[in-house]
């Protein structure tokens, strides 16, 4: 099976993604999501909360498994995509688009750290 990866995000190994933007848009990737199987549950911080690199930051609930999230980059959240809380599937329809789950305002430079396109590719291979 292919699953979508785009190229102009970074991920981490445990398969979330993040934008290099400021803020930092953060979900998990496509592959994740087709792991988990239907999301019925997304537990996120609040607007205002501190995240840091590598650290988990929420959970992703669905009907085969509860998953912690990790953050690609440390810094304060800035959003919370709050269409999750009614509509937890988004994550499943959209892991890119509409799924998103979080915006950080990145307080480093860990953006370097993580993997490229390529390298998750390989990894998911």
């Amino acid at each position: 099976m292919s699953f979508d990866v785009p190229d102009e995000l970074t991920y981490l190994e445990s398969h979330e993604w993040t934008t290099t933007d400021d803020p930092a848009r953060i979900g998990i990737t496509d592959f994740a999501q087709d792991e988990l199987g239907d999301v019925v549950f997304v537990d996120l911080p609040a607007v205002g909360e501190d995240v840091a690199a590598g650290s988990a930051f929420g959970v992703v609930e669905s009907i085969k498994a509860v998953s912690d999230l990790y953050a690609p980059v440390s810094g304060e959240v800035t959003a919370v995509n709050e269409a999750l809380f009614d509509r937890p599937e988004l994550v499943n329809d959209d892991p890119f688009g509409e799924g998103w789950m979080l915006e950080v305002a990145p307080s480093d430079d860990g953006f370097d750290e993580l993997l490229s396109a390529e390298a998750y590719r390989e990894q998911i291979a």
